[in-house]
């Protein structure tokens, strides 16, 4: 299954992305499931109902979170998580939540992960290419995964509907719900990102 893991919709003030047009477009841009990933909210799970829609498209809500430490992507059996923690406090809130953290843009100017997180174990996997980022930005985190024994996964970062499914993950299992998704993660179910294919990617803009 091919999943954008991180869209923005006008939930976020950044973004242009109406949770509509995601749910119209998806399937036209190759994805069978978003992670709507709105800037320190999950409001998106009051618009609808998450999981299989209608049409076959999988939807889940998950966040996109603030820290110090960096920009992380939280995926959890959660609505809600207070704002403004610390990244070990939030990443260790999230674990025992029975959730799982991505490490977004990791080397983005002015928000780049703190990598003794990873150094530590308290993040595991990273988003190895943001549609976003330059080719250079993706290029420079290309072999974190050997060096910190983490995951990689891919996210559009999507502001657009022209961004939409530009960078998906390839998951190696179904998925129809958070728990599915979660344990995916967790587990490493999904296929190793082929750097030499995401060359393509927009240059780096200051959201995301």
């Amino acid at each position: 299954m091919k999943f954008d893991l991180h869209v923005h919709t006008t939930l976020s003030s950044c973004s242009q992305l109406t949770l509509e047009q995601v749910l119209d477009n998806a399937q036209a841009k190759g994805l069978d499931g978003v992670c709507i990933t709105d800037h320190d909210t999950m409001a998106a799970v009051d618009l609808l109902k998450e999981g299989m829609q209608e049409n076959g498209l999988c939807v889940l809500i998950a966040m996109e979170y603030a820290t110090k430490g960096g920009d992380f992507l939280l995926f959890g059996p959660f609505e809600h998580l207070p704002l403004g923690l610390p990244a070990e406090i939030m990443l260790a809130a999230v674990k025992a939540a029975g959730g799982v953290a991505v490490a977004a843009h990791p080397l983005r100017p002015g928000r780049s992960i703190d990598t003794s997180l990873l150094e530590k174990g308290l993040c595991r996997i990273i988003e190895g290419v943001n549609g976003r980022n330059t080719p250079e930005a993706n290029q420079e985190v290309r072999h974190w995964p050997e060096r910190y024994q983490i995951g990689a996964v891919g996210g559009s970062d999507a502001h657009t509907l022209d961004e939409l499914g530009k960078v998906p993950t390839q998951f190696t299992v179904p998925i129809q719900s958070r728990a599915d998704l979660i344990r995916a993660l967790r587990e490493g179910l999904y296929k190793p990102m082929v750097w030499e294919e995401v060359r393509t990617a927009s240059p780096q803009r200051q959201s995301g």
